[in-house]
């Protein structure tokens, strides 16, 4: 049996631990925090991901803590409706499509581990700092948070230690430092009253002056009775470190949103009423033409760092711990399983983040923007038709490992919104 350090206590980490153990493989992971709080803001977990929770056995705690998505929604920059679609087991998958706090999902997954694996398998305060490794195992350097430092063994090493991955920046150091993207990432929360009956995701705006994505991550937060909102904008800005947590003012960011106008949601209320408001620089990592160096491989964002958009990091970190785990299961060698993983994964999963990098299926509000020079538009039709956006939709689910079930059967009726289309075929 093997045994395997993981670096890292993210979502990513977690999953990778708890998937090894159900093939009966040891693991220990290193984290550098001495204590993991739920931190972060809200992330979005595709149908796939949602099938890799019930395969852990985490389905109805993941439920309880988290909200579905039933409808998904785009506005340009006036708020008019371009598109709409399903989403989840309301479009026709046999998995939810679910929003959640980041923290609370590392959380249960924090506990989970602790609970199957036991309370020795995660070691916190740990800060991997660099690997060696032989023909028999890898050896790696800890340096504690109390200032000790130790070296410990182990047969492989999974580094799972995000996007300022330390083993990343050994296994290629010449790719370790990402580029500025010149687009800023605002990210807050607000708690209100749930929007359009508390289970849409909106995307809103021109990319080319500001975009902006809300969606609920909590019912009832702390018995309040309201929702808790996570939004993201992303406007042009400056340089700062890549920092998930830089404290920032909303203030700066409310006049981008003067035109848009929602019957149901006043946004600029909704960022100046935010909970907490942090900033981060898009910035854009390198992909990687082998994310293995023998007895070492990378995983999720240390081996593929994606712009947050499309709900696609963790759900990819997901898919990358099952597959790693069978190829350990089925191969004696640690570095024939890991080369086996790599094979299987890092072709398709660069493709996605190359299409991150072009705005994925949010391109379509740059298109209504570009086509229409930045005015409102009198029918949409004439601007975006609805089978060249079915198109767009069509291939980007593709492209993610979850292509949309029943599509053909009503993109004839003519209707611009899932939610008439799936009326219609009721009725029907």
């Amino acid at each position: 049996m093997h045994d395997i350090a993981i670096i890292g206590a993210g979502p990513g980490g977690l999953v990778t631990a708890l998937r090894l153990y159900q093939q009966g493989i040891r693991a220990t992971v290193y984290e550098t925090v001495p204590e993991l709080k739920p931190l972060g803001v809200g992330v979005d977990i595709k149908t796939v991901g949602t099938k890799e929770l019930e395969e852990l056995g985490l389905l109805e705690e993941f439920r309880a803590v988290s909200v579905e998505a039933v409808d998904s929604i785009f506005y340009n920059h006036f708020g008019q409706e371009i598109y709409a679609e399903k989403c989840g087991v309301h479009m026709g998958y046999l998995h939810e499509q679910r929003f959640v706090h980041r923290g609370i999902l590392q959380m249960l997954l924090f506990r989970t581990v602790l609970e199957r694996l036991g309370h020795d398998a995660v070691v916190l305060g740990a800060r991997a700092v660099r690997y060696e490794q032989d023909a028999d195992g890898v050896e790696l350097d800890i340096e504690h948070r109390d200032g000790r430092t130790q070296r410990v063994r182990h047969d492989a090493v999974i580094a799972a230690d995000g996007i300022k991955s330390a083993v990343r920046r050994q296994m290629h150091p010449d790719l370790a430092d990402p580029e500025f993207s010149g687009i800023t990432m605002w990210r807050g929360t607000t708690l209100r009253e749930p929007i359009r009956g508390g289970h849409t995701i909106l995307h809103l705006g021109d990319p080319r002056i500001s975009t902006m994505i809300v969606y609920p991550i909590a019912e009832n937060f702390e018995n309040t009775g309201l929702d808790l909102i996570n939004w993201v904008v992303e406007t042009s800005g400056e340089e700062t470190i890549e920092d998930w947590n830089q404290i920032a003012d909303p203030e700066e960011i409310i006049p981008a949103f003067e035109t848009l106008k929602l019957p149901f949601l006043d946004v600029q209320q909704l960022i100046r009423d935010a909970r907490e408001v942090y900033l981060f620089p898009l910035t854009r990592h390198f992909p990687l033409d082998t994310w293995v160096d023998g007895r070492v491989v990378l995983l999720g964002d240390a081996a593929h760092a994606m712009y947050p958009r499309g709900g696609n990091g963790i759900t990819q970190a997901m898919l990358d711990a099952r597959v790693l785990s069978e190829k350990l299961a089925e191969l004696d060698d640690p570095a024939a399983a890991f080369s086996a993983f790599e094979a299987q994964r890092l072709e398709i999963v660069n493709r996605i983040t190359d299409d991150m990098r072009g705005e994925g299926y949010e391109v379509i509000r740059r298109m209504v923007a570009e086509r229409t020079g930045g005015e409102p538009f009198d029918d949409i039709e004439e601007v975006l038709p609805l089978a060249e956006a079915d198109e767009i939709f069509s291939r980007y689910h593709a492209l993610v490992g979850a292509p949309r079930p029943g599509l053909d059967a009503v993109a004839a009726t003519g209707f611009r919104t899932w939610s008439d289309r799936t009326q219609e075929v009721s009725a029907g």
